[in-house]
């Protein structure tokens, strides 16, 4: 797979212009049957997924597995995260944070090889990936009431009330002590992974890229 990236029909010199189909309803089938094919995937938009669940269910750890094995592959990847408690992103007596006490609605720093954005605000998912358009994929850990396709992790059994909840649920991801049985109660179509399943989590990022990109428009 990686020499037909390579080939220029994944790679992102030789992304095809954007397809009008795109722009239409289509489902995940539609997308593998090859009605709406790779190559009609749109160069200017990042491929979107969410990794949602509840706490401790292993977002954070899946992400992280998942970035150095997308950059493998030769894509760039941003990660917006939702936290729903205060959090403290600058350090006490930083230039940046005596801006920001000084009254600053926004501070930002830019150096050779890093620049940092703060805003004192909160922000819709769909502007801060807009923010992020020039990145392949941009994972996402949370927002479960969004749009953008889910791969939902279940540790407990209680846990898949939100498969059925959420929408575009595309897949799980599973702890060792969910039954197949207990998998079995989630809404049909969605594929199933393990916890630890991380190579195949990411090839399936890879190959499905249009229809996770087709969600971002």
């Amino acid at each position: 797979m990686e020499a037909k990236r390579a080939s220029g029909r994944y790679g992102r010199a030789g992304r095809a212009p954007a397809s009008s189909a795109l722009a239409g309803s289509g489902t995940e089938a539609d997308f593998r049957s090859g009605r709406f094919g790779r190559r009609g995937a749109a160069s200017s938009r990042p491929a979107v997924c969410q990794f949602v669940g509840y706490k401790n269910s292993g977002k954070t750890t899946m992400i992280c597995g998942l970035i150095p094995l997308l950059r493998a592959k030769g894509w760039s990847v941003a990660v917006i995260k939702h936290d729903a408690h205060e959090f403290e992103a600058d350090r006490p007596e930083t230039d940046t944070w005596r801006h920001r006490e000084a009254g600053a609605g926004a501070v930002a720093i830019t150096g050779a090889e890093q620049s940092f954005i703060l805003e004192s605000r909160s922000r819709e998912l769909a502007d801060l990936i807009k923010g992020f358009m020039r990145y392949d994929y941009v994972l996402v850990e949370g927002f479960k009431d969004e749009k953008y396709p889910k791969i939902v992790l279940i540790r407990d059994e209680g846990d898949l009330e939100l498969t059925e909840r959420l929408t575009n649920v595309t897949a799980v991801a599973a702890w060792g002590n969910i039954s197949e049985a207990m998998l079995e109660r989630r809404p049909a179509g969605q594929r199933r992974f393990g916890i630890n399943d991380t190579d195949e989590i990411a090839d399936y990022l890879w190959r499905d890229r249009a229809f996770f990109q087709h969600f971002n428009i």
